[in-house]
């Protein structure tokens, strides 16, 4: 599975502000809404859920927010690079800027594990983070994302 795959440009807000982690997620369901054509409330509850298990943030500035839903037939991402980053609960306790989320149906459990780890492995690139945080349009962050590269330390 390629990041292609599952991230649309679409699905990329390039210039994002939220004043804390709720705030995060109801953007991030908003613009999976318009993309995937779920509620954005369904998708919220769902990605509210996930985070009382343990919060997604990452590290390095990054978080991964990830749910199952309802009605959809692949997996899907949502990418947001926040303007001033935010508390995310993280393990380094790092304010997140750069979220990666993605959605899987119900049903996709190997696909769905497979996809976190490759996001994670992706985002863990000190370089690519750099780049992604200086990236001004949507076009470019995707590229920036769908770029085969090298696994790299962070």
């Amino acid at each position: 599975m390629q990041i292609g795959d599952i991230l649309d440009r679409a699905a990329i807000a390039a210039r994002a502000s939220a004043p804390n982690k709720r705030q995060v997620l109801a953007l991030v369901a908003e613009v999976a809404s318009r993309n995937f054509g779920i509620d954005a409330g369904v998708i919220l509850d769902a990605l509210a859920d996930r985070e009382l298990a343990g919060s997604t943030g990452v590290g390095y500035g990054v978080a991964a927010p990830h749910a199952r839903l309802e009605g959809l037939t692949r997996m899907r991402g949502v990418f947001i690079r926040l303007d001033t980053p935010v508390d995310f609960d993280a393990v380094d306790d790092q304010p997140v800027d750069l979220i990666f989320a993605l959605f899987a149906p119900p049903n996709a459990s190997t696909e769905h594990l497979r996809a976190l780890a490759r996001v994670s492995r992706l985002l863990r690139q000190g370089d690519l983070r750099d780049h992604l945080r200086k990236a001004r349009t949507p076009d470019a962050i995707h590229a920036l994302l769908v770029q085969e590269r090298p696994s790299a330390a962070a």
